[in-house]
């Protein structure tokens, strides 16, 4: 499996391409945002000869979001959420007014993301809660390639934020501890912003939250 980073919208969000040997592919957090990024997204994937399986998402806020009506129409897929993202899928649209990106159509979704495996084609993933950004983020986590898709909670020195509506420290804080830190050490982190990182990394010297002893 290989996994392809994309940095898009004024957000600066990663959307992800993951892949596997036969080419079937997942798109993760589609924030593509302008004709260019579109072009770029749909041009890897004719490229690469790839099959969309599926476009999922690790949280619904607006920059994570922004290409799945788009995406989902040209590959003929649903958007699948985590079950607890209806409601903040639901305020994107009034997000994004608010910074001033009107009228942002929703896709239709199911809230079928649950805690337990996923598939593609015949390789499993992982679907963890870890909830504290938004209330009911999920991360992705691929053992066979020691790989974290891991939205907005934990980043390259620092954290998801939680002052938006359904963040919470507390919340995150045990999320990372108990669902994160957890993972083998050597685990690439994938975030949602920013560059890549490492779970021991991030263990021994990430500022805003300690392992516990």
């Amino acid at each position: 499996m290989r996994i392809h980073k994309f940095t898009f919208n004024p957000f600066q969000e990663n959307t992800y391409i993951i892949a596997n040997n036969n080419n079937q592919c997942i798109i993760v957090d589609p924030g593509c945002y302008s004709s260019h990024e579109f072009a770029e997204i749909n041009q890897f994937i004719s490229e690469h000869k790839l099959s969309v399986v599926e476009i999922i998402a690790t949280h619904c806020h607006l920059d994570h979001i922004f290409g799945a009506k788009t995406l989902c129409e040209k590959y003929g897929t649903t958007f699948r959420i985590p079950e607890n993202e209806v409601s903040t899928l639901q305020a994107a649209p009034n997000s994004a007014s608010f910074f001033g990106i009107p009228g942002l159509e929703l896709p239709d979704f199911v809230n079928d993301l649950k805690v337990g495996s996923g598939q593609l084609g015949g390789d499993s993933y992982e679907i963890i809660a870890a909830p504290g950004h938004s209330i009911g983020h999920v991360v992705f986590y691929f053992p066979q390639i020691k790989s974290l898709i891991g939205g907005d909670v934990l980043f390259q020195g620092s954290i998801g934020r939680t002052d938006l509506p359904g963040g919470n420290f507390e919340t995150l804080e045990k999320s990372i501890q108990e669902k994160i830190y957890t993972l083998p050490e050597d685990t690439i982190v994938y975030p949602g912003h920013g560059d890549n990182t490492e779970i021991g990394i991030e263990k021994r010297s990430n500022p805003f939250v300690k392992a516990k002893a």
